[in-house]
């Protein structure tokens, strides 16, 4: 099968398979229906679905031209953007996005002090430990953050480094 022939065949087909998936998936991510289930299909499908997209555009290049010239695509691509554009502005306000995220990074800005109750620990136990570990910790009162920025390592690891499951007898760091 020619290559031409390949476009012409499957490159309408496979976009509308595609997109169907990326819609429904859109959707019951929207709705919140089963995030685990939808979001890496929603995800790597639509990035998959750019393939058929452009066989499909290459199919429909002169009627998409026709439409550049009598300006009928300007007024859809416009709306399209105007429409994308307040989302766009307002990524990363409102809900935050992932709370698991959130909390990492409210922790990596907190004191070994703050932490130590919430780690099962005293402060003083978790200054040791990260010192044993090779970690840059000088004092308790020391952030999370300091002490990765200290010690040229992500912030993270060095929280990960605290959990009371990696505080039992776990190997060094490297």
């Amino acid at each position: 099968m020619r290559p031409n022939d390949f476009m012409h065949r499957y490159g309408t087909p496979l976009t509308a398979g595609l997109f169907t998936v990326s819609a429904v998936s859109g959707v019951a991510l929207f709705f919140h229906w089963a995030p685990r289930t939808f979001h890496a299909m929603h995800e790597w499908l639509s990035v998959v679905l750019l393939a058929p997209f452009a066989l499909h555009l290459l199919k429909n290049w002169k009627p998409l031209l026709a439409y550049a010239k009598r300006k009928t695509l300007l007024i859809p691509l416009a709306l399209s953007v105007l429409v994308a554009v307040p989302f766009a502005l307002t990524a990363g306000k409102g809900r935050g996005g992932n709370p698991a995220t959130q909390a990492v990074t409210l922790m990596t800005q907190a004191s070994l002090a703050d932490l130590a109750p919430v780690l099962q620990a005293t402060p003083e136990e978790l200054l040791r430990h990260l010192q044993r570990q090779g970690y840059k910790a000088g004092s308790t009162r020391d952030s999370v953050a300091a002490i990765a920025t200290a010690s040229q390592a992500r912030a993270s690891d060095v929280l990960y480094a605290m959990l009371p499951s990696r505080r039992a007898g776990k190997p060094e760091r490297g």
